[in-house]
């Protein structure tokens, strides 16, 4: 079958045998560390990420958590924003908006994302981190895992064991604070009072957190993540990537740094396999674009090395695209490639999402008002011929603030409510009222057997700037 033109090959390794996902796997990747730009823009996202996740359940807004989505009470806060179940609208273009954010990056500058935000990569990172402080380097962790048993071996591992583990349960712990105020776990540890769902979503996430950034690692990226297997579908050939020139490393081998390499026909590439030692994902850079690329960049920092060590232009293996290498475009003409249809398209579809959003959430009203009629009794004739129906009011006050309202029966005339109008809510509560309407003897004989349409009207009963309508429509029935 002919490929389409359009399609951007990306290779995938299909000639595995042995189980796909193994907590050992068979040919273990010992990540070489490696120093330079790109591991500072790591390192930056790392601490970032960590503040913001770590952090936010601590932030405090008038007197309660920021950021908590409360399933107990049904409240989801937003520092200012407080959102009902019947707000998940909101909840849901975020999420969408989320989804596009991360398609407009990939088409812009592929796995980006994966390579330094990832919470896979960026946990797999803290924990390799801690492997090398206690294990040491790749050769001495090699060596170490080739031993027996002994005083040492049970020093290192257990300590590594023990850290991994700490960091794990405290991931557990907080990702459950944004779900259940987070002040009341903490009070909760010390005696271990936690409730059991509580206790074991922390336990779960805290497992979850350990076996994937601890033992699973690069087989998440090449095997469980769906990300790395329709990316293809968004690049295309001016997506920025992480590509090795071969018109300008090949042919590759080694030499002295005193030799004219090109006087006999090499190119650039010492073949240190520096930038393989280095990849997280165990791939070899030098054979094209392949779906195991995370975009992590390692494998530009580990090249660059070697290049200011034999005093070679930088930049043999690079951020580019596939036809920025295939014709040597510069930076500037990679830049001028950015704004395409594809691009474009994202991003329109991100300012449309984005401005419904905000407008939305602008005209979102301060209360919400839910009709429910009562089914015990649908309608009923008082003593002196009037007609009752009866119905339930749920009110929610979605403010953070006492609020006061005035309830009214509309429709037709006659109507009237026999119940309190006035009601008072405090800040974020909902309260359900029982609300009698009736409608006068002469004025029901003239509409026996109808359902009438008539509507509910609450108003805020702040500031005169500041008042509030909320029209809510039913229906009234006549018996015969």
């Amino acid at each position: 079958m002919a490929m389409n033109s359009k399609t951007i090959p990306i290779a995938v390794d299909g000639s595995r045998t042995e189980p796909l996902i193994q907590l050992e796997p068979k040919n273990k990747i010992y990540v070489r560390a490696t120093s330079g730009r790109f591991a500072a823009w790591r390192w930056a996202m790392v601490w970032l990420t960590q503040l913001v996740f770590y952090g936010l359940p601590w932030v405090t807004w008038h007197d309660r958590q920021a950021v908590l989505f409360d399933l107990a009470q049904q409240r989801f806060y937003l520092f200012g924003l407080v959102l009902y179940p019947q707000d998940l609208i909101y909840l849901t273009l975020l999420l969408v908006l989320a989804a596009l954010a991360l398609f407009f990056v990939t088409t812009v500058a592929g796995r980006i994302w994966c390579g330094f935000s990832c919470p896979q990569t960026v946990y797999t990172k803290v924990f390799v981190w801690v492997e090398h402080l206690t294990e040491g380097k790749p050769h001495a962790r090699k060596a170490l895992d080739s031993r027996t048993w002994g005083t040492e071996k049970i020093l290192r591992k257990g300590s590594k064991q023990a850290l991994w583990l700490g960091i794990s349960l405290w991931t557990g712990f907080t990702f459950v604070g944004y779900f259940t105020p987070i002040q009341s776990l903490a009070s909760a540890l010390p005696d271990l009072s936690m409730g059991p769902w509580d206790s074991f979503w922390v336990l779960f996430y805290g497992l979850f957190t350990y076996l994937n950034a601890g033992y699973l690692r690069e087989q998440v990226c090449k095997h469980m993540c769906p990300y790395a297997r329709f990316q293809s579908a968004m690049f295309d050939r001016d997506t920025l990537i992480i590509g090795y020139d071969s018109a300008r490393g090949d042919a590759r081998g080694p030499r002295a740094r005193s030799v004219d390499h090109k006087a006999i026909g090499l190119g650039d590439c010492t073949d240190c396999t520096l930038c393989v030692q280095v990849c997280p994902t165990g791939i070899d850079i030098r054979d094209g674009l392949q779906s195991n690329c995370i975009g992590c960049a390692a494998c530009i920092d580990a090249c660059d090395g070697v290049m200011d060590q034999m005093k070679y232009p930088r930049g043999l293996i690079r951020y580019s695209s596939l036809n920025g290498l295939t014709h040597g475009w510069d930076s500037a003409t990679l830049r001028q490639r950015v704004l395409r249809w594809r691009v474009l398209a994202y991003g329109l579809q991100l300012c449309l999402l984005t401005a419904a959003l905000v407008i939305g959430l602008n005209q979102r009203s301060p209360f919400r008002l839910d009709v429910i009629r009562d089914r015990g009794v649908m309608a009923r004739t008082l003593h002196d011929g009037s007609i009752e129906n009866v119905y339930r009011l749920h009110l929610m006050n979605a403010t953070e603030q006492v609020q006061h309202y005035r309830v009214e029966a509309l429709g037709f005339t006659g109507l009237s409510m026999t119940s309190p109008t006035l009601v008072s809510l405090g800040p974020i509560e909902a309260k359900t009222m029982t609300v009698n309407v009736q409608l006068p003897a002469a004025e029901a004989m003239a509409k026996p057997g109808k359902t009438l349409h008539m509507q509910f009207k609450v108003t805020s009963m702040g500031d005169n700037h500041d008042v509030v309508q909320v029209l809510e429509n039913s229906t009234f029935y006549v018996p015969m």
